[in-house]
């Protein structure tokens, strides 16, 4: 896996929304991504992150992943069953990966020749 050779400095920016203070930092966590971003909003917090290949190819496919995981560990809801932790998602964690996805996937730019889906 190429690494990412440019590391960013720890970056911070902070803005009230709603009430609420709204937290975007970069540069800590995640340096192997390309790109990585913690949100804070109150009690809520994300990681976003985005990883690319270093040179262009001409494939007509677009390897666009949206993984959404609800985690509530710290809040000491682990979930029972056979499945735990790292388990399969759950339906609600399915469905909002895909809601997230499908308004997105037209926002990409239209590669060699093929219709958006």
């Amino acid at each position: 896996m190429p690494e990412n050779n440019h590391i960013a400095a720890p970056y911070q920016v902070s803005v009230e929304v709603g009430g609420r203070v709204l937290t975007l930092e970069t540069g800590k966590i995640a340096k192997q991504a390309n790109g990585a971003i913690v949100a804070r909003y109150g009690d809520t917090v994300i990681l976003n992150t985005a990883c690319m290949a270093t040179k262009a190819n001409d494939k007509d496919f677009l390897p666009l992943t949206v993984d959404y995981r609800e985690n509530t560990y710290s809040a000491g809801k682990i979930p029972g069953g056979f499945f735990k932790r790292e388990g399969r998602p759950t339906e609600k964690e399915i469905l909002t990966s895909r809601l997230i996805d499908r308004p997105m996937r037209p926002l990409f730019p239209n590669h060699g020749g093929t219709k958006p889906r």
